[in-house]
């Protein structure tokens, strides 16, 4: 590829995707200007307006559900599937034709995600989408737009051709970020980074502060960042060091991956309105309440963003031949929604707290796999009460649309400082610019810094990871072989870098179908590359099971070593080395195995 002319943030939201640029020279002395890309979207039936969020949400029409010709975009004459804000806004009168969160469903490991299974309660006669191609027609959207606006007179210009950076949630497993670079092959981006969100959101506020980042934090410093989007929320800690007199940026802790975020918050505002309107009367049906869902989405968003409205108004169609007469209108107040949001989703607890388990249902639906508890201040304090020596953060950087609240920040900075002993200072905020465009725009800024141009939080991966190695042991009837969980790649293992397990020796079964177990782990931090461990049920936890028929002579056994290489895209490459011939090398890599139909 040609030198890149752009450096390009893509922060690609469960519930909004932004874009934001930067050029990759600029003048010497000169500050790079990072920028926000206004997305030509559908805003309307046949009209087209730019934005600077486009909404993550996919309408699958049918025939007579939108004018003809109404989804034309200025680069695709014909089209049949929207994205963006008119997707949201007729998505809601027809929500089983309409595709949201797909980003939640990449991480879900329940479903074949490689399938067409969204709208997840879509009618069985339409083409459904999987969540990687859910992921990759957002992406697209956002490269045609791109194109459109900034290469059209020049081919070089093209999003193809720039350096890009796109987010994920820190807490996503190597499937889905693998996932995730699938999808955007999909769209056409090949040379993209990933970069986890949390990251970015720190990354946007060292660019926005200058250089007076450093009298916000001060060696010895923690800072969490608390991202509490439309499907996740994520935990990360940095930690403030010195190093030659310059202050050290390092992340420490990235916390597990939690599906409760603002998606919970709508479906909970959605039942209290659906209690106003219902009044003891008949309940809205699953289609309206879908319909409700939604509406309350842009109810909070709404109230939320505009600090001087204090409610918004909620309309429930009705049914049939009541579609019109049976629509019932009502109201949310702003105190509600804080209310429902606060005390709902961050309680006030106790440092030892940790999330409710309620005993479940034996038979449950196989949707996205919420939380079974929705306090995100508990799930904070066990994350925390993780960490070695029981240190708690000493300032906050918050991200996400939920934080626009002023009473949700500020609860959880009282529950944390609450934890504190009396004589320590209280958790301090540092103040974030703006909590839609922040990923965006950190993730540009990273570009630059991998240039030279900025600085770096020293990261790698966010899990120790692991592969089972069957122990060699005599059979036992009715036993299985006992597998050991063997560390293939530690936490904090830089992208771009290797291992090589020279000391260890291990057999690799070839030509016969075989099955291969990587497993992860966020509480175990310390441990190296070659550490075996021999009880990790507790600790370590299972992502995936690969399986596949390695190239060699039918049930041959070959002595072989382990190299271990993080790539810049955040996958995981282990090749098998041949003892005897360094020229036989078979690799494995984390990614999810297409089913057989």
């Amino acid at each position: 590829m040609s030198d890149p002319f752009y450096i390009i943030g893509i922060d690609l939201g469960t519930t909004n995707s932004v874009v934001s640029y930067t050029e990759v020279k600029t003048e010497k002395g000169k500050k790079p200007e990072i920028r926000v890309l206004e997305i030509p979207q559908l805003t309307d039936a046949g009209t087209v307006e730019k934005r600077n969020v486009l909404p993550s949400f996919i309408l699958l029409p049918g025939k007579h559900d939108v004018p003809e010709n109404a989804l034309d975009l200025p680069w695709k004459q014909g089209n049949t599937i929207a994205v963006g804000e008119f997707a949201r806004e007729r998505g809601a009168e027809i929500p089983h034709r309409l595709i949201s969160s797909s980003k939640s469903w990449l991480c879900h490991t329940l479903v074949d995600r490689n399938k067409g299974i969204l709208p997840w309660e879509g009618p069985d006669d339409m083409e459904k989408q999987s969540p990687v191609d859910a992921a990759a027609l957002i992406l697209s959207h956002i490269r045609d737009a791109w194109n459109h606006t900034m290469a059209a007179e020049d081919e070089s210009l093209r999003m193809e051709k720039q350096d890009v950076l796109l987010t994920v949630p820190a807490s996503f497993d190597a499937v889905a970020r693998d996932l995730t670079v699938k999808a955007a092959e999909k769209a056409g981006l090949t040379n993209i980074t990933l970069l986890e969100e949390p990251q970015a959101a720190f990354y946007a506020w060292i660019e926005s502060s200058d250089d007076r980042w450093r009298d916000s934090i001060e060696k010895g410093d923690l800072v969490l960042v608390c991202d509490v989007g439309g499907g996740t929320s994520d935990f990360s800690l940095i930690k403030v060091d010195e190093e030659e007199g310059d202050l050290k940026l390092e992340r420490i802790a990235v916390g597990d991956h939690l599906l409760v975020g603002g998606d919970n918050m709508d479906l909970a505002l959605a039942y209290t309105a659906s209690r106003q309107i219902a009044s003891g009367k008949k309940k809205p049906d699953a289609w309206q309440m879908r319909g409700l869902w939604h509406a309350c989405r842009k109810a909070k968003e709404n109230l939320l963003s505009d600090p001087e409205a204090q409610d918004y108004p909620i309309t429930l169609l009705g049914r049939g031949k009541s579609l019109i007469g049976g629509t019932k209108k009502t109201k949310l107040a702003r105190k509600t929604v804080e209310d429902v949001i606060v005390e709902g989703f961050f309680p006030s607890c106790e440092q030892d707290a940790v999330p409710a388990t309620p005993q479940r249902s034996g038979i449950q639906e196989l949707g996205l796999s919420y939380e079974s508890d929705p306090a995100i201040t508990r799930h904070l304090a066990r994350f925390l009460s993780r960490q070695k020596g029981e240190v708690l953060p000493t300032a906050i950087l918050f991200n996400g649309g939920v934080m626009k609240a002023a009473s949700v920040r500020k609860r959880v900075l009282d529950v944390i400082s609450s934890w504190n002993p009396p004589e320590t200072p209280v958790v301090r905020e540092i103040e974030s610019s703006d909590f839609d465009l922040t990923v965006a725009r950190g993730a540009a800024y990273y570009g630059m810094a991998r240039r030279g141009t900025g600085i770096r939080i020293r990261g790698g991966l966010n899990k120790s990871y692991y592969i089972g190695v069957a122990a060699s042991l005599p059979a036992v009837p009715g036993m299985p072989v006992p597998i050991k969980a063997l560390c293939v790649a530690p936490f904090g293992m830089e992208e771009g870098t290797q291992a090589t397990l020279s000391d260890q020796e291990f057999v690799l079964v070839v030509g016969e179908p075989v099955k291969f177990d990587f497993m992860g782990s966020s509480r175990r931090l310390d441990d190296k590359v070659g550490t075996v461990v021999d009880e990790w049920e507790e600790d370590i936890e299972e992502i995936t099971t690969m399986e596949s028929t390695l190239d060699g002579e039918s049930g041959s056994t070959i002595p072989v070593i382990l190299e271990t290489k993080v790539t810049e895209i955040g996958t995981l490459e282990l090749w098998c080395v041949s003892k005897n011939d360094a020229a036989q090398r078979w690799k494995l890599e984390f990614n999810v195995r297409e089913q057989e139909a």
